[in-house]
């Protein structure tokens, strides 16, 4: 008995030293002044945890809202605001530095300069998880994240024809190239909610291969999966696997895309990106896949390093085959090309960098200060690709709107003030060999034609002849196996006259080119 009334009271004493600690802890840390935008049953959700929870620290000064007939009323015990020129001097007098966006607030402004603008204050941002998993609750800080800054870019929202996919992918055997990386994983993700018979995913990088089995067999339980460790350039195992698994719908997504890293390594570039292309674009017309698709870039127009300009090769291949099949009617494959800019969060973009510098304390490293990129998110970009594969008739290559451009420098400075660290500096570091200034989604002799989708333009191209086209490009492949630059980019430049090299020792070979050129015209003239 004695023992058990021992225990009793060390227990007892140690909650009551628990309580005592977390009770002068709680009294010692000055909870934190916040309003919360939005003013629906959301909004209202949200102030009532953080009332009602100490563990948020917070301290509820007022709401803002939109909505003009709310304006200036009492809303549990505080007043409401509009989001106006006068927010900031009240935000100011009442010492609040913190705002919580409802998450049903969130779906409405987001992406809009609503927020950009309390950013631009060095007001920090926010909010809970999205509305779509919002069950009306907070039960931990866990539950309120800092709103981020693919949140505050300018885009307007897609909308695609899901019926019009499900009807082409449903009960298909699809293949998608690179299917480890950030656009061929994500086009995995959006093909298997359209109940395909099987998706055949393709990537040699065996790793990020195995986080996708995971999560694949985490959220698909019952999908048909073939998960192939493959270099897309061997062309007798990629003969292998399309006689094994007989692909229907080949989403192409495999490529270098990284620009300074190829202009290190041409050679690379050439049998990967062309290459590969090429023959995983001629086993689709051997083994009569119904569609082919290519995700393009728009670093392929006039472009101005190794990358963009094997990507337009890959474009032209892909074309000159299609309209030669076309002609001679020998093939029920459909080509189809698309070409974006920029996605957020893919692997090397500027915004996890910056991140990653931003929580080391900096400097955060911008290029140049009037660079500007266009931005689309991940789950974006690949609901055009599905749409343009549903559309899509033949040889077509298709280009999407990306929405406004964005200044790199303007990005950085708001992601070190949504950090909440101001002190981070920007650093100037230089334009990287083949990088431009700006990035363009036609070439100026292209234009475009409309598609009854307003995102998915179809680029006017130049026409290739497809005899000529392979023979140029069989030339090119050999000579990248002498692995000699020089020889290997004059061969690229010669396919594609307005390859012109930026920054970077290729300058020479547009130099001797364009000696080229003109000696043959003073012997003509």
């Amino acid at each position: 008995a004695i023992f058990f009334l021992n225990l009793s009271l060390m227990i007892f004493s140690r909650i009551l030293v628990k309580e005592a600690y977390e009770s002068i802890t709680r009294s010692t840390v000055k909870p934190v002044n916040v309003f919360i935008y939005g003013t629906r049953q959301a909004g209202i959700s949200v102030a009532k945890a953080l009332k009602g929870n100490s563990e948020f620290n917070y301290r509820l000064m007022g709401f803002i809202s939109d909505e003009q007939h709310m304006i200036g009323k009492q809303l549990m015990g505080v007043t409401i605001y509009a989001n106006d020129e006068h927010i900031f001097r009240t935000l100011e007098v009442k010492d609040v530095k913190t705002i919580i966006v409802s998450p049903q607030k969130m779906e409405e402004i987001r992406n809009s300069n609503l927020l950009v603008n309390f950013v631009d204050h060095n007001i920090s941002l926010l909010t809970t998880v999205p509305m779509s998993e919002w069950d009306g609750t907070l039960a931990s800080k866990s539950q309120i994240k800092d709103v981020q800054i693919e949140d505050l870019l300018p885009r307007d929202p897609i909308h695609v024809n899901m019926l019009r996919i499900a009807e082409i992918l449903e009960g298909k055997r699809v293949m998608v190239t690179g299917a480890a990386g950030s656009i061929g994983s994500e086009i995995v993700r959006q093909v298997a909610s359209f109940n395909p018979y099987s998706i055949i995913l393709i990537d040699q990088a065996e790793t990020p291969l195995h986080n996708m089995r995971l999560e694949l067999q985490e959220k698909w339980r019952d999908l048909r999966t073939e998960l192939i460790v493959a270099d897309i350039s061997n062309a007798s195992r990629m003969e292998q696997v399309f006689i094994r698994t007989r692909p229907q719908y080949i989403f192409h997504a495999a490529a270098y895309k990284h620009v300074p890293m190829m202009e290190d390594n041409v050679s690379e570039s050439v049998q990967t990106n062309i290459l590969g292309a090429k023959i995983v674009a001629d086993l689709a017309v051997k083994y009569k896949a119904l569609r082919f698709v290519m995700v393009s870039t728009d670093k392929a127009v006039n472009p101005s390093n190794i990358m963009g300009c094997s990507k337009r090769i890959c474009e032209i291949y892909v074309q000159s085959l299609a309209k030669h099949l076309e002609k001679t009617g020998v093939s029920t494959t459909k080509f189809i090309t698309t070409r974006f800019g920029n996605v957020l969060g893919s692997n090397g973009s500027v915004i996890p960098l910056f991140r990653e510098q931003i929580r080391k304390g900096g400097p955060v490293t911008v290029t140049h200060p009037e660079i500007i990129r266009y931005f689309m998110t991940i789950p974006e970009a690949c609901q055009l690709v599905l749409e343009a594969c549903a559309m899509g008739e033949n040889g077509e290559i298709y280009i999407f709107d990306m929405g406004k451009p964005v200044k790199i420098l303007d990005l950085a400075k708001r992601m070190i003030r949504l950090s909440g660290t101001p002190n981070v500096k920007i650093e100037f570091t230089g334009l990287r060999h083949g990088e431009k200034l700006y990035e363009e989604l036609l070439n100026i002799k292209e234009f475009t034609k409309p598609t009854h989708h307003e995102k998915i333009m179809i680029a006017d191209v130049r026409a290739y002849e497809y005899g000529e086209v392979s023979k140029q490009i069989d030339d090119l492949i050999r000579v990248s196996y002498d692995y000699d630059d020089m020889r290997t980019v004059k061969k690229m430049k010669e396919l594609v006259p307005e390859f012109r090299s930026i920054n970077s020792p290729y300058e020479a070979v547009d130099r001797l080119l364009e000696k080229i050129t003109n000696g043959t015209e003073v012997r003509k003239s």
